[in-house]
């Protein structure tokens, strides 16, 4: 690699340092590619001196006083056994860990089981961290969307510590830490967004808060595996709102459809007329056709049937006149 030759990682007192280094490759000329492997490294050699002084805490920095207790406390416990079992044999379950202290330092191996493990009463204490899937309702969010509209938004978030050491060690309380950061995200993401993303793409959302999150949560040894908004409440007035803008549209839809129905039967009819004046035999078996489908109902109405031929005499006459005027 082009860079091995520029860049000591064993040099670096920083993430920073790496950065700044992978910059300045950059400006010289070097790819994104060659310069990526400084921060990672920089970052895995930083953060594996950080586990080595936090797990590799012994007495001996304490001094001899450490010892003495030690003593004491093993003496103790040799006294009386085997009454002293039952303060020094402790059990954790298989989605449990144990996280050991030892004169307020983190005990040598990292956290203990599942099953049986030991500690010395009085200078050992230890927290149970729990390993299995949690999860916690975000409380409704009044949130401000881009487009000026205010929204409560309510989400969940599904979590568990993939590190027991960490999660004891990096924050107070991880769970609350991750609550509060839950909520602070979800106000972040939902305020840059208009309200009609808020309903469609509530999906592409998630997965953004969920990848925030989880960058964020990694030193507190948490790992957060899924997010979803819940509901998007908005004001009573701003649904009725909606609501009658809805209605309007579905109304304006059913009369373009009314409209376009009409027209076409119209085209039809004017095409089954011109047939009917092609053939006027046509006309009169419609007109058969007529009585006998008003015939065939239960009803009291009385039918005189008039030849066709008869009403033609009276209208022949107008038609003369007409033409006759035309002329003239």
């Amino acid at each position: 690699m082009a860079t091995g030759n520029v860049v000591d990682l064993k040099t670096m007192k920083s993430e920073t340092e790496a950065i700044s280094a992978s910059r300045r490759l950059t400006a010289e000329g070097y790819s994104t590619e060659e310069t990526r492997p400084i921060i990672m490294g920089a970052r895995q050699s930083h953060g594996s001196q950080d586990q080595r002084d936090l797990i590799g805490s012994n007495p001996d920095g304490q001094g001899i006083f450490a010892y003495i207790l030690m003593g004491f406390s093993v003496l103790f416990i040799v006294c009386t056994f085997p009454l002293s079992l039952c303060f020094c044999v402790k059990v954790v379950q298989e989605y449990e860990r144990a996280v050991i202290f030892r004169l307020g330092r983190l005990l040598k191996g990292g956290a203990k089981g599942p099953g049986i493990f030991f500690i010395i009463p009085c200078i050992d204490t230890y927290r149970k961290v729990d390993l299995r899937t949690m999860s916690f309702d975000v409380p409704p969010q009044e949130i401000l969307s881009k487009d000026s509209v205010t929204v409560a938004v309510d989400a969940v978030v599904y979590y568990r510590v993939n590190n027991a050491t960490v999660a004891i060690s990096n924050v107070e309380d991880y769970g609350h830490s991750t609550r509060l950061l839950a909520a602070t995200t979800l106000r972040n993401i939902l305020g840059t967004r208009n309200l009609s993303e808020m309903l469609i793409e509530r999906d592409s959302i998630s997965h953004l808060v969920m990848s925030i999150l989880d960058e964020a949560t990694d030193p507190w040894g948490v790992k957060v595996e899924r997010v979803e908004i819940k509901d998007v409440r908005l004001p009573v007035q701003l649904q009725r709102a909606m609501a009658a803008e809805a209605e309007a549209s579905r109304e304006a839809r059913a009369k373009v459809i009314a409209a376009e129905g009409e027209q076409r039967a119209s085209r039809s009819l004017k095409e089954a007329a011109d047939v009917m004046t092609e053939s006027p035999a046509a006309l009169q078996l419609r007109y058969l056709q007529t009585l006998s489908s008003i015939s065939a109902e239960k009803n009291s109405t009385i039918i005189f049937p008039i030849p066709i031929d008869f009403l033609s005499h009276f209208l022949k006459p107008h038609h003369d006149s007409a033409s006759s005027s035309k002329k003239f």
